[in-house]
């Protein structure tokens, strides 16, 4: 009994410390309401596991190991303390007060950790532990039962009135376990009726959480023999719609195993919910620093020799650099801020041979920290089944699309997809959100429902131009043929590429000799040279790289807007083209993105050029070509082999730059204030 008063007086410290009875005053309010009588008042208390320890150690050990316990005691105390203080007259018994512990943090150590690729399926304590897992899908919000006052059928039982018998939902427990018609009165052994108009309900929702790694399986560039298994989770009240699908959480709660007759599920109730994100190495290896401290004085060519030893497994130097370039661009510019603000960079490439660029993407992707390769015959976004535990409400399961969030969903052969598929496409790709149509009367809902889900991914995509379109605007000078899709879809994507090399039966040999020599020789390096980069090496430059937070130099402003407004100008006189906002946001994310690659945090007027050259091509490739005539093959004009290759381009780059100051200050109005004449 000594203990248990020195547990109680520990707790009233810890109160009193935190805040804790401060909260409680204030939550005591709202149920002052005349009008509002319940069984249970429910009440949240924020648990600090480290400044418990130092209160009382054996208190500590409670919370931690304990956690059903300790809330018997913080909920004895807090019942004190709103009888003492009169803070809710309506509260007759200890029983009407539902304490919630909701902890800060749990130690760092194993034992305290759940790894979601080999958790337990064993009976175990019931104490809370960290988690960290995608969620791949989500209910509904339904109604759960919190507490129900149950009277006894004997009228002439003390226990036929008051609140002696009170049911209050424990972490684990089933709506059938909490709400029964079994039971019986503890005094007098006759059957207790609920009290209906004393229910309290709440809010639940399910959550099925899964390991990061599950998603390496996705991408399709490398095979392995694990098996990822997801998890329920079960969000209630304040923690409801606190997840969304897609994204990464560490999720502390309490696990439980669920009897559903004749199955046993093992599931966990939250405690706390934080967004969490997934550890990668973010350094840059010696090999990448050094190659940076080589060309600091050349802004053009650190991403140029990165790009040309990009992807070697796949392709051999010097192909198709201008696609290498774009896919790196795309994955250091995509990324989820932690004010939730996207940044993508969506990519079409146009070529008559889509198996070796669909490799190279696939390569590309197992460079990136996140991706999916979608397959056409799966579900893209989204998708609704019934849920399995009960509820009964619409579960929705992430496709493709929302698995990539915050990375790439490579689409590959648009040729593959059906008409009504490609228009859901362009519509997601032009406002980043796929709605839903949840029929209420398949799914136990009241009404139907049309909901709304943030997609919030980059998507790669290619199209063969050898088979021939509907198109009739082909013969505007500059246009490419963009096989079976539309001009709208392709406006859609933002940057087009096409991919078409100067000497094609030399790229087709030397395609051919490089895969010849990988399937006899494989993993040996056909390439060496001074700078040789590992899959590490440029897995560790993207992190970093995404990581990287940049602004925008007066110099490179003043291009991008510049260019906008000539281009703007020459395109509506001459070709009827109407150039949206949407690429000015692309000149600035392409800009942004080569600043990134080059591991600077100021974009200056050379990554604005880089931005200008891809970005006039794209709209050449789909409208034709401008006053700014520039040849297909301008950001990577010559071989790069060696020194001379890098200088040869230096020189070219820099005439562009001035070939594009000039078409500014001839085209764009009030360029003169801002651009000088030379």
């Amino acid at each position: 009994m000594a203990d248990i008063l020195s547990l109680k007086e520990s707790v009233l410290i810890y109160l009193d410390r935190s805040g804790g009875l401060q909260k409680l005053i204030e939550d005591c309010k709202p149920f002052n309401d005349p009008q509002q009588t319940e069984a249970v008042y429910r009440f949240c208390v924020r648990v600090n596991p480290a400044d418990v320890m130092e209160v009382d150690p054996l208190l500590g050990d409670f919370v931690l190991h304990d956690p059903l316990r300790a809330t018997v005691l913080f909920k004895s105390v807090c019942f004190l303390a709103i009888k003492t203080l009169s803070l809710i007259e309506k509260i007759h018994m200890e029983s009407q007060v539902n304490i919630v512990l909701n902890f800060t943090h749990l130690p760092p150590f194993p034992e305290y950790t759940v790894n979601l690729c080999s958790f337990p399926r064993v009976y175990e304590p019931k104490r809370a532990v960290s988690m960290e897992g995608l969620v791949i899908a989500m209910t509904r919000v339904t109604k759960y039962t919190q507490g129900a006052r149950f009277l006894c059928t004997d009228d002439d039982c003390p226990c036929s009135t008051g609140f002696h018998h009170i049911r209050v939902h424990a972490p684990g427990a089933t709506e059938s376990a909490t709400m029964r018609n079994d039971f019986i009165c503890m005094m007098c052994s006759s059957l207790l009726k609920e009290d209906v108009k004393f229910r309290v309900l709440g809010d639940k929702q399910l959550v099925e959480l899964i390991h990061i790694k599950a998603l390496d399986v996705l991408r399709g560039y490398q095979q392995n023999a694990f098996r990822y298994q997801s998890v329920t989770v079960f969000l209630r009240d304040e923690l409801c719609n606190s997840m969304r699908i897609g994204q990464f959480y560490q999720v502390l709660g309490i696990p439980a195993h669920v009897h559903q007759w004749p199955y046993i599920t093992w599931s966990v109730e939250a405690n706390s919910v934080q967004l969490g994100k997934p550890q990668y190495d973010h350094k840059v290896s010696g090999c990448l620093q050094e190659l940076l401290k080589v060309t600091a004085s050349y802004p053009w060519r650190f991403p140029a020799i990165v790009t040309h030893c990009f992807g070697l497994d796949v392709a051999p130097p010097g192909l198709y650099n201008t696609l290498k370039l774009s896919l790196l661009l795309s994955l250091v510019q995509t990324r989820i801020d932690a004010d939730n603000t996207f940044h993508n960079l969506d990519l079409l490439v146009v070529t008559t041979d889509t198996l070796i660029f669909e490799r190279l993407m696939t390569y590309s992707l197992s460079v990136g920290s996140r991706g999916v390769r979608h397959q056409p015959s799966g579900e893209l976004f989204a998708c609704l089944s019934r849920d399995e535990h009960g509820a009964g409400t619409a579960n929705i399961h992430a496709g493709s699309a929302l698995l990539a969030s915050g990375g790439i969903c490579m689409l590959g052969d648009l040729g593959c997809y059906k008409k009504d598929k490609l228009d859901s496409i362009q519509s997601v790709l032009e406002s980043h959100t796929v709605s839903m149509f949840i029929p209420g009367k398949k799914y136990g809902e009241d009404s139907d429902q049309q909901l709304s889900l943030p997609v919030q991914c980059s998507f790669w995509a290619l199209t063969d131009s050898s088979h021939r379109s509907a198109r009739t605007d082909c013969a505007a000078l500059g246009t490419a043929e963009m096989g079976s899709i539309s001009i709208q879809l392709a406006d859609a994507f933002g940057l087009v590429i096409q991919c078409r090399d100067r000497g094609a039966e030399e790229a087709l040999l030397a395609q051919t000799i490089h895969t010849l020599q990988q399937a006899v020789q494989p993993g040996k390096p056909l390439y060496p040279s001074f700078w040789e980069f590992t899959t590490e090496d440029l897995q560790e430059l993207i992190a970093h790289a995404q990581g990287l937070r940049v602004e925008l130099s007066p110099a490179a402003e003043k291009m991008i807007h510049g260019y906008y407004l000539a281009s703007r100008r020459v395109r509506t006189q001459s070709q009827g083209v109407n150039m949206s906002v949407a690429s000015i946001r692309l000149l600035i994310s392409l800009a942004e993105a080569h600043c990134k690659l080059c591991l600077r945090t100021k974009v200056l007027e050379e990554d604005a050029v880089i931005a200008v050259l891809l970005c006039e091509n794209s709209l050449s490739l789909k409208h034709g070509s401008s006053a700014l005539i520039i040849p297909p093959d301008t950001v990577f004009p010559c071989d790069l082999g060696g020194v001379d290759g890098l200088q040869m381009r230096d020189e070219a780059l820099e005439e562009l730059q001035q070939h594009i100051l000039r078409f500014i200050y001839a085209y764009a109005p009030g360029a003169d204030a801002y651009i000088t004449e030379e």
